[in-house]
């Protein structure tokens, strides 16, 4: 089966930071999702930025089979905007047809995540933005968990409609060669790089798909690599609930 339209290639980029422990899962679903009969046709380049790594991340991506780029920025943005000109090189030709597909190191992505992303770039999407799961809750954190889920999903209508999330993640992002460029990239900034490409592309008239329809899992690790961003996110909302927690105990004689 092809993919209906122009979708040539995918270029999954990574940026991953002394990732050696959960990167085997994230590479091991991609393949996954590469293999899916809705893009048999279609070339799948997995790239993993190595930022400033000093244990095997590298060793494990080459082995998965992934292009790996070396960078000693300690900055998300640009060690995404550095996979995503890596992955063009290699890929070469025009920009048209050429699909790119983010994701993270700390992230499990569903068999048919790229096949979807490809499926809804042929309906003439310039860009999908999804949503994430969050999975490894620490043991008895039901409560971290639920309210995660409460303030994540406050904006859900009833469930016959369609939710257009107001939600940005790096970990499930997908956007044309062509939006892309023509919004600047990915931003050099250590935070919301992610965000700030969004915006870009709102601004440049892109035609964007807000969807929940094809989520990605993502960790709910305590060490996030990107100060501020979703792991202090996570961190937050649990320093909250240990306030509300300590504020109900009752006061001693």
């Amino acid at each position: 089966m092809t993919v209906p339209g122009s979708v040539r290639a995918i270029a999954v980029v990574i940026p991953a930071r002394d990732e050696e422990e959960l990167l085997p899962a994230a590479l091991t679903s991609l393949r996954t999702a590469a293999a899916h009969p809705g893009i048999e046709s279609v070339r799948v380049l997995t790239v993993v930025v190595a930022d400033c790594c000093t244990d095997t991340t590298a060793a494990v991506s080459r082995a998965a089979g992934a292009l790996v780029v070396p960078v000693h920025f300690r900055n998300v943005g640009r060690a995404r905007a550095a996979g995503v000109r890596a992955a063009l090189g290699v890929i070469g030709g025009p920009p048209d047809g050429v699909w790119i597909a983010s994701t993270d190191a700390d992230s499990s992505v569903r068999p048919d995540w790229l096949a979807y992303q490809a499926a809804r770039a042929a309906e003439g999407w310039d860009a999908v933005i999804g949503t994430v799961n969050v999975d490894r809750w620490p043991a008895g954190r039901t409560d971290l968990a639920d309210r995660y889920r409460r303030l994540y999903e406050n904006s859900r209508p009833p469930a016959d409609l369609q939710w257009c999330h107001p939600h940005v993640h790096g970990a499930n992002l997908g956007v044309s060669t062509r939006a892309y460029t023509v919004a600047g990239g990915f931003p050099p900034t250590p935070l919301n790089e992610d965000r700030d490409l969004v915006e870009a592309l709102e601004r440049t008239g892109a035609h964007l798909l807000r969807t929940s329809d094809c989520p990605v899992t993502t960790s709910a690790r305590k060490n996030p690599r990107a100060q501020g961003g979703f792991g202090d996110h996570l961190i937050e909302l649990d320093r909250t609930l240990l306030d509300i927690r300590t504020r109900r105990q009752p006061t001693p004689p």
